[in-house]
């Protein structure tokens, strides 16, 4: 059985799941050959007795075109983490959850995930373009960040915090990397 990456981002009111609510997840499912096999994209009521961090909510103060954008729409989580599974559950190959930073998506999906569905597809691990970009290039984590990664490795840029929009920039991101460090082993 093939992998499939599912490329993930999340927008949310604060840093931690369950104490912060998911506002909005996106995934963007890609063969290793970079051939995009679907999206799956949901906006969340917020979970009750959740509170908004103060300094989350002053980044959406300055990106309102994206807090509109994650606010249409909103589906009971229970239901969006259902049909989410379902949606996994039938991609044609083993789903990788992949992320730039997958630290933070990550936490957030699999805790909905569990709490919502019981499990998670994706079992208890994720990939982290960052940490993948970190090994190629042989610099400091730190050092890491996409303005200095290699230009070729973009076929678009942008980070719209629009999650779907951001999920696909960086499943194609990771694609580009995927094939040039298996290139250099050919």
């Amino acid at each position: 059985m093939s992998e499939i990456y599912v490329s993930t981002d999340i927008e949310a009111d604060g840093p931690i799941p369950g104490a912060n609510s998911m506002l909005s997840f996106g995934s963007a499912a890609f063969k290793a050959d970079k051939t995009m096999l679907g999206t799956f994209a949901a906006n969340l009521k917020t979970l009750s007795g959740a509170k908004q961090d103060k300094d989350t909510m002053a980044f959406w103060a300055k990106n309102p075109e994206a807090w509109k954008a994650c606010h249409e729409n909103r589906q009971e989580p229970r239901r969006a983490m259902k049909d989410y599974s379902v949606w996994l559950k039938r991609l044609p190959g083993k789903p990788v959850f992949t992320a730039y930073p997958a630290g933070f998506d990550f936490t957030y999906i699999y805790w909905y995930l569990i709490k919502f569905t019981g499990e998670s597809p994706f079992s208890f691990s994720s990939l982290d373009i960052k940490t993948y970009a970190m090994a190629m290039l042989k610099k400091d984590f730190h050092s890491i960040r996409k303005k200095n990664m290699p230009k070729r490795w973009f076929d678009v840029s942008r980070k719209s915090h629009v999650a779907l929009e951001d999920a696909i920039e960086q499943g194609l991101l990771f694609c580009n990397m995927l094939a040039e460090n298996i290139a250099k082993d050919d």
